[in-house]
């Protein structure tokens, strides 16, 4: 036996055992996590579920990438997720609060690419955005002092003399953390000063450079894209923020804001040229794998379904290039353990 089955083994009686009195099976898988890779799991969900009627079609939650890993993360056994979707990578302290929790060998999967995609109604004003712009005009503190700012063009002359309104995720979101690390921090370390501050006060550095303003210049619309969707309808003079695949699902009644004069588009989150570009996963319990019912399947399902042309692409996921792809479903087919070492 190998190590990874023995560690799916050990897992299964681990799972039992933490169940204590409680019923030690479950017939449905369950995912929680993000709500931008929701409509992918879904789809996957609904795939296996046609393709092996032996097994239930799985639960999935859209609680949020940041919620999903602390339900993820509090324990083994059928009371806890088998699953968490992820718009970003484990972060090392989520790590760390899994190994606390017993929740001790972790599958990760990344099954494709998305990007944090600004929007606008079709007949918007065509706001072309930098990193910097967005960092100034949703910033609490930027660059250490209060947010004064009203209109856009009182970020940067060249925009449109229009009040500052973006629609956007919650802090529980990985959709917030995408736009904090590729965007908001991009902006921040524009400026000498604060790129020098990185260095010697990192905490202080994270707050100016993270932290969002709250009088109502950002507006948080929960963990429903579709919510902000109708809202950029609504008041065409508005941006939002969320996931590309809700871009190119709307495209219709949206447009896509450029980022540093590049749109986003499949072709520029692909080759990560768009600065909103980054991976999607999962992350799946070892220990529930032989006691949960289809899980393992569910995992190969994702595997067979996100190539080019394939389930997943045509829902809106960007495909991962060729070598990732590979790489990945290796580790949907053997289930292999992931390595924490490069977590942040």
């Amino acid at each position: 036996m190998n190590k990874t089955k023995l560690l799916i083994a050990a897992g299964a009686a681990t799972l039992l055992a933490a169940c204590g009195t409680q019923s030690t099976s479950r017939d449905q898988i369950r995912a929680v996590g993000s709500s931008t890779v929701y409509p992918f799991a879904k789809a996957i969900s609904d795939s296996l579920a046609k393709s092996n009627a032996e097994i239930k079609s799985p639960i999935i939650e859209s609680t949020g990438t940041g919620a999903g890993m602390k339900l993820f993360c509090a324990g083994v056994g059928v009371q806890h997720p088998d699953i968490v979707n992820a718009s970003r990578r484990m972060k090392k302290s989520e790590f760390e609060d899994c190994q606390k929790n017993g929740v001790k060998d972790i599958i990760e999967v990344q099954v494709g690419l998305d990007g944090i995609a600004f929007a606008e109604a079709k007949n918007g004003p065509d706001i072309k955005l930098t990193q910097a712009d967005v960092y100034e005009a949703l910033a609490a503190n930027p660059f250490g002092k209060p947010n004064t700012a009203k209109t856009w063009a009182d970020v940067n002359p060249a925009l449109p003399a229009i009040p500052i309104l973006v629609y956007g995720p919650p802090s529980t979101s990985g959709t917030r953390d995408a736009l904090k690390e590729l965007v908001l921090m991009k902006g921040c370390d524009t400026d000498p000063a604060m790129k020098a501050l990185k260095d010697s006060d990192k905490e202080k550095h994270e707050k100016i450079c993270t932290e969002v303003r709250n009088d109502g210049a950002y507006v948080d619309a929960g963990e429903n894209d579709n919510l902000i969707v109708q809202k950029l309808e609504a008041n065409p003079k508005a941006l939002g923020v969320f996931g590309f695949s809700y871009l190119e699902e709307n495209a219709d009644k949206l447009k896509g804001s450029p980022m540093n004069g590049v749109d986003p588009t499949y072709a520029s989150i692909s080759d990560f040229s768009y600065p909103g570009a980054r991976p999607l996963y999962i992350y799946v319990k070892a220990a529930h794998v032989s006691a949960i019912k289809g899980l393992k399947e569910f995992v190969a399902e994702w595997a067979k379904n996100w190539s080019k042309g394939g389930l997943l692409a045509r829902q809106g996921m960007v495909v991962s290039p060729d070598d990732v792809q590979a790489k990945n479903a290796k580790v949907a087919s053997d289930l292999t353990v992931m390595d924490a070492s490069g977590l942040k």
